[in-house]
């Protein structure tokens, strides 16, 4: 089976609701960084070849107790992806290894 090609997928949709981007990447070439920390209004970016987000505070001004909530539910969000991610990079370590070895019992 070959290893599936990593990707960035943007979608754009056009409503009487408004404009609306999507932006998934599918891919681990990415670079996650926090700007302006140091400064009045901090932003995290995640970037890769073909996409860029940028997450800031509301309208670019002061940090705003609606920020908070934001960033602590982002927080809470990576947490479970890398949880999940842990989890399964496991057990695919293992099921590679158990066939592994089934294969030289053969």
């Amino acid at each position: 089976m070959t290893e599936p090609a990593p990707y960035t997928f943007v979608t754009a949709s056009i409503d009487e609701a408004g404009t609306r981007l999507g932006i998934s990447f599918r891919t681990a070439d990415l670079a996650v960084s926090v700007l302006g920390a140091d400064r009045h209004r901090p932003v995290l970016d995640i970037s890769g070849l073909q996409a860029r987000v940028s997450i800031s505070t509301t309208g670019g001004g002061p940090v705003t107790a609606q920020d908070l909530t934001l960033a602590r539910q982002l927080a809470d969000a990576a947490t479970r992806y890398l949880t999940a991610c842990e989890r399964l990079h496991t057990d695919q370590v293992t099921d590679s290894t158990a066939s592994a070895s089934g294969e030289a019992a053969a």
